[in-house]
This record gives structure tokens, sequence and C-alpha cells, in this order.
């Protein structure tokens, strides 16, 4: 597996404190966010154990528990951990530190892989956006599936920022641990592909058609 530049790590040991809190990060758009990602992991079959990773501070994770699925999730930020073990853990949900891009990562996946890998708001935050997807893969069992979140770029969005002017603000430089890569659907198909997945499908959420907030990929490890 190619490890990740340390640097990635970083951004997700220090995030702010605004994000510090036991519910979904970004409020209501967070909230309807993990809706749509829910029900996407509950259409997929036979999945028991579920890697939610870059977990935060737990919000997902506890939500996926509560379906009935066991939950690992994993960030390697420690206050986040914190927040998550404080308000989120239970007999179906744990939380452990492990750094995207590691081969130590494997250790924590359960003997085979998980049956589904959850990740979302992560892949945009990265230097090495494929150290994610690789690390995903190496903990998927074979036939597993991949959900991947991340917001949405196409050119009649990026059009419609730019005609309204709010390039500068959408595009943000003035807080750690922002967006560095911005995503279309072409482009994270081809850095789900790239590790080994087989893309199904995507999922929206937000807005309407062409301009929505945030964009899901369904994609699946061969084998199995």
């Amino acid at each position: 597996m190619r490890n990740s530049s340390s640097a990635d790590a970083e951004v997700r040991k220090n995030w702010g404190d605004a994000h510090l809190v036991p519910g979904p990060m970004n409020g209501p758009v967070g909230q309807g966010l993990a809706e749509v990602l829910l029900r996407v992991v509950e259409a997929q079959p036979d999945v028991k154990t579920v890697c939610d990773l870059g977990s935060g501070t737990g919000y997902l994770s506890a939500r996926l528990g509560a379906l009935g699925y066991r939950v690992t999730g994993i960030d390697a930020s420690d206050r986040l951990l914190a927040v998550a073990n404080e308000h989120f853990a239970s007999d179906r949900v744990t939380f452990q530190r492990g750094i995207i891009g590691e081969d130590a990562l494997e250790a924590l996946a359960p003997s085979g892989g998980f049956d589904l890998v959850v990740s979302s708001d992560v892949v945009e935050h990265l230097f090495h956006p494929k150290s994610l997807v690789e690390s995903a893969f190496s903990i998927t069992k074979p036939g597993g599936c991949l959900v991947l979140g991340t917001p949405y770029h196409g050119y009649l969005k990026n059009l419609a920022i730019a005609v309204l002017g709010k390039w500068d603000s959408h595009h943000g430089v003035h807080w750690d641990g922002g967006h560095i890569k911005f995503f279309s659907v072409g482009t994270l198909r081809e850095l789900v592909h790239s590790a080994g997945y087989t893309v199904e499908r995507f999922e929206y959420y937000g807005r309407m058609p062409w301009l929505w907030k945030n964009m899901i990929c369904v994609a699946r490890k061969p084998g199995g």
C-alpha cells in the first residue's frame, strides 16, 4: 500500500473546535447527508461489519450501529476520537486511531475484511486522495462494498458558483483543514477504479440535478 504523507494525518489531527460537537458535522446539511448514506448502506446485501473510515466525532458510526451493524470508526484525530468515545461508543460501535495510507490500518479490520467501508467528506481534505481508496480496498473483503462521499463538482455547478460571485467563499482558504481536492463524477470514478474497485452507481444529495451538494460513489471489490 502506498504510504500517505504525514500532512494528510495532520489534517485529521488538527480539526478546529467547531468540529468537536457530538452530532452531524455541518448541522442539518450533515444530518441530511447522513440519511442518504444510511439508505445507501442499507441497500447493500449481506452487510454485518462496517468501517467508517475518517469517522470524525462518530455520528455516522453511531447511526449505523443503531441499525444493527457492527461498526469500527477509524480516525487519526485524538480530539475527534475523544468526542466519539464519550458520546457514541457502544457494544456495537468502537472507535480506533488509524492513519489512512498506513499498512497498520489492516490490523484494525476483522479477519477477511469489512463487509462495507463508508467514508464521507474525508477524501477532499487529503493531499494524497488515492491513499484513502487504497486503504479502503485493503480492508474490504472480496465482494465487499465501498460507499465514498464527497462534495459534487461539475461544469454547471462551477459555472453557477462563478456567475454568482461565490468562487472565493466556496473555495475559502482562510481556515485550516479545508477542501484541497475537488471531484467531478468522472474524476471520482477514476480514483475509485484506480484502487481496484468496480464502480456500480452514484447517488446524490442536496439542491437539484447538476447543482448537487454531494455525490456518493457506490463500488464493489471483485471476488467473493
